[in-house]
Parts: structure tokens; sequence; C-alpha cells
């Protein structure tokens, strides 16, 4: 029949419907973005409420310059430079005479004694003239031919044993021990530093001999050379106008160190002109 055919077609179709896959269903895509960067802050200090947890600037140090230093920092401190001791300055402190000499000396052979040694504190002085001592060592202008009265010795000896050398070394002459003046008593020994003013000059020398015991007022070669007066043994020197003075307790070593001498001689003649007699 008819109808019987039209229901077992339908029933046919139905079945193939129930056996064929479902479709998925459609499905739109979503845009797939990433998650947003969670920033911690770093913990706050104790204390600190909640509403205050921000982020920190960033803190930037400025360049120290030379006005940023503070007062306290450490500085190099100035360096204090002396100026040397002048003629005026030493001669101002030998204006006047304390005599230490048991009485006074010649300048030369068959002079009136007029000199006396006079002393301060630090110091011992006189003021005489300059004769000029050639003895010690020979050398071209210093010896028995250039000098009537040439001894090849000094009183006091080099370090290596070997007399001074009147040439090289400026040295002063001073009296040899008696009951006016004992030098040893006084602090004055070979090698003692003296400062030795001649007008508007200073120079700086030590002891290095004795001479006899009444007459004062003698140094070497070297030392007259130096203070431009003539160092002619025969006919040099000078009749007046020499400030001797010897500093106390003073001594260079080895004798014949003249750079020695002159630093020594430097910085206790600033003691001397500084100090509060």
């Amino acid at each position: 029949m008819i109808v019987s055919r039209v229901q077992s077609l339908t029933l046919a179709m139905a079945g193939v419907a129930l056996l064929a896959p479902s479709a998925p269903p459609t499905t739109v895509p979503q845009p797939r973005t990433e998650p947003a960067v969670r920033r911690t802050a770093p913990a706050p200090a104790a204390g600190v409420p909640a509403e205050a947890r921000t982020e920190p600037a960033v803190r930037r140090t400025p360049s120290v310059s030379a006005t940023d230093v503070p007062a306290e920092a450490p500085t190099e401190p100035p360096v204090r430079r002396t100026a040397p001791v002048s003629a005026a300055d030493l001669l101002a402190k030998v204006r006047t005479c304390a005599p230490v000499s048991h009485g006074r000396y010649r300048e030369d052979h068959g002079a009136k004694a007029t000199v006396p040694v006079c002393g301060t504190r630090d110091a011992v002085f006189w003021k005489a003239d300059m004769d000029i001592d050639c003895d010690g060592r020979p050398g071209p202008r210093c010896n028995a031919r250039t000098d009537p009265y040439f001894l090849a010795s000094t009183a006091f000896a080099q370090s290596d044993g070997r007399p001074l050398s009147s040439e090289e070394t400026p040295y002063v002459v001073v009296p040899a021990p008696s009951a006016v003046w004992n030098h040893r008593s006084h602090g004055v020994r070979g090698g003692s530093v003296v400062a030795v003013v001649y007008r508007d000059r200073v120079r700086y020398a030590v002891v290095g001999d004795t001479g006899p015991a009444d007459i004062i007022g003698e140094a070497s070669y070297a030392t007259a050379e130096s203070l431009g007066i003539d160092p002619d043994p025969r006919a040099g020197g000078t009749p007046s106008g020499v400030t001797y003075i010897v500093f106390r307790d003073s001594r260079v070593t080895p004798i014949e160190d003249h750079t020695a001498a002159v630093t020594a001689g430097e910085r206790l003649a600033r003691r001397f002109v500084d100090a509060d007699d």
C-alpha cells in the first residue's frame, strides 16, 4: 500500500539522521590577552600606613663639588714659609752685651784688649775684625808658600781624621781656653754652629780651630770668601765690623758637612731671633 511505503521511507530517513554524526556547534574565537603584570611594591617599613605604600621615587645622588665638602673634612695644612733670618734681625739681638768672659781680647798682636765675649741663654757672641786662618789641609791657596804662618793642622779634624781645609770648609777660630774665657764651659766645641754677620750678609760656619789665648777675630779662607771679604792670608781680612754668634750646645756631624751647618744655622738663628730674653 502507498501509505505503508511512505511510512517506511520516513522511518528510514530518520534512522539515517540518527546514525550521522552531529556537527559541532559553531563558536566565535575570543582574542587572547596577556595577563596584566602585577607590580609588587617593596614592603613598607614598619609603622607606614597602607595608603602610603607607593612606588618609591628614583633617588638621584648629586655629584660632590668642592663647595659641598663639609668644614670638618680633613685638609692638608698650609705650608708655612719662613723668611731667612736677616743680618739686621741678628744684629738687633746682640745690640747689648752681658759679658761671659773674665776680661777682654785683642784683635791683633800688640793691640789693646777691647773685645769681650758676650752671652745670652742660647748663644755667645763677639764683635771684632777678621783675620784669615789658612791652616789645615794644604791646597792651592792655603799652604806654606801663600801663608808665612801656615800650620798643616787644625784643632778639630774631619770625620776621616784629616785636618779641615780652610779653602773648602767655612769655619771660625775661637781663642784657646784661658783664665779670660774657656769656650768649653759655655757649650762651645768643635763643630758648634756659628752665624757670621758682615754688613748685610749672614753666613753659617762651624767652630773649626783654636788660636792664641789672648786674640779673637779669625776665620777660614772659605768663610771670608763667602762674606765678600778678601780671603788672602797675607793681606786679606777686614779690620772691623764682623759679628760672630756661636749657638750653645750645637754641633754639626760630620764637621765638614757645610750643607748640614747651613740647615742647622738657619733653624738656630730663627729660634735665637724669636726667643724672649
